[in-house]
């Protein structure tokens, strides 16, 4: 669990290599923060960052093993390390000294806190190096919340700003919101200081503050066409277009959520629960549990000439020469 690892660093148990692979922002940056902060009640630390895009390894290396100056550990950070998945020969933008990493991986400097971060879903478990890296470094593995973890997680931020949360308005909050939990922490910091004293957000106030990120918004806007509210769908695309979104976006994002509900649909009929179908698919399992219960999901015939219906869209949005928001806006009254 990462509050076991973050409690190791808060007790200043701190390891010589971390590797914080996965794909939720939140955790590295949070992560990073407890390290710096760490390091920094021991002395002024030396924060030293290298991009693995740019820079080789052996420059990551040097660094680690060169002594710091003004404390007694520094902390080098290597960003998108990603010869530990797996790419295509020819396609790599950097060649790294793996074999001398492995090596230096069984003896690292004492003297700095060394972080590779692979930000990427799937690491390559046959190579040598992520072997050799899972072996020696400490892991931390920054993944996406399932939905009860998700909810916890929300409470205990809550909790920090001395609020409450009702059932109702976590539901709203990551309705809404989505479930990228850097863009949640930022909206619950910024509801908690809107209501000052008051200790409770319900969900008018979430409503009324959130800022809903995109996907959110085409996901509301699918499902009220789907559902044969016209109106509702026209507002929200109109508010859409207020923004300056692209309309072949945004039909590009409608026909993603419709395939995915046809992919959800059809492995229902076949008897997976919720969380099988999201390990399958690859998704956010909260994305699934709002899809999994809805009445759209009996009728595939109709979501299949949906995306059928999308797809001649995408097609006049690429070659029409008419207003490209009034193609889709018809799309939309049909």
């Amino acid at each position: 669990m990462i509050s076991d690892k973050w409690a190791q660093i808060t007790n200043n148990n701190l390891s010589d290599v971390y590797l914080l692979c996965g794909t939720e922002a939140y955790f590295i940056e949070e992560t990073l923060k407890r390290i710096k902060r760490q390091l920094k009640e021991n002395g002024e630390a030396e924060v030293i960052s290298f991009d693995l895009e740019e820079k080789n390894v052996e420059e990551v290396m040097y660094e680690a093993d060169t002594l710091p100056f003004f404390s007694d550990k520094k902390l080098v950070i290597a960003k998108n390390a990603f010869f530990l998945k797996a790419t295509e020969k020819g396609k790599e933008k950097i060649m790294h000294d793996t074999t001398e990493l492995e090596k230096w991986l069984q003896s690292p400097s004492p003297t700095a806190v060394t972080i590779f971060i692979a930000p990427y879903e799937k690491l390559d478990e046959r190579k040598k190096i992520t072997k050799a890296m899972k072996q020696y470094a400490n892991v931390i593995e920054a993944i996406s919340l399932q939905a009860h973890d998700l909810k916890s997680w929300v409470l205990h931020e809550v909790s920090t700003y001395g609020k409450t949360m009702s059932e109702e308005a976590i539901n709203c909050l990551i309705e809404l919101g989505g479930t990228d939990l850097v863009h949640l922490q930022t909206e619950l910091v910024k509801i908690a200081t809107y209501i000052g004293e008051d200790q409770e957000i319900d969900a008018d106030t979430v409503k009324q503050l959130l800022v809903r990120t995109l996907e959110q918004d085409v996901f509301t806007l699918g499902n009220a066409y789907l559902a044969g509210n016209k109106s509702e769908a026209i507002e929200i695309y109109h508010d859409l277009l207020k923004r300056k979104e692209d309309p072949l976006k945004l039909n590009a994002l409608i026909a993603t959520q419709v395939r995915l509900m046809v992919q959800v649909s059809h492995l229902k009929k076949k008897g997976y629960h919720a969380q099988q179908i999201a390990n399958q698919l690859k998704v956010h399992p909260y994305r699934v549990k709002l899809l999994f219960d809805n009445p759209m999901l009996h009728n595939e015939q109709k979501l299949l000439r949906t995306l059928n219906d999308i797809a001649t869209v995408d097609l006049q949005l690429k070659t029409l020469s008419i207003n490209r928001e009034r193609i889709l806006e018809l799309f939309l009254l049909k």
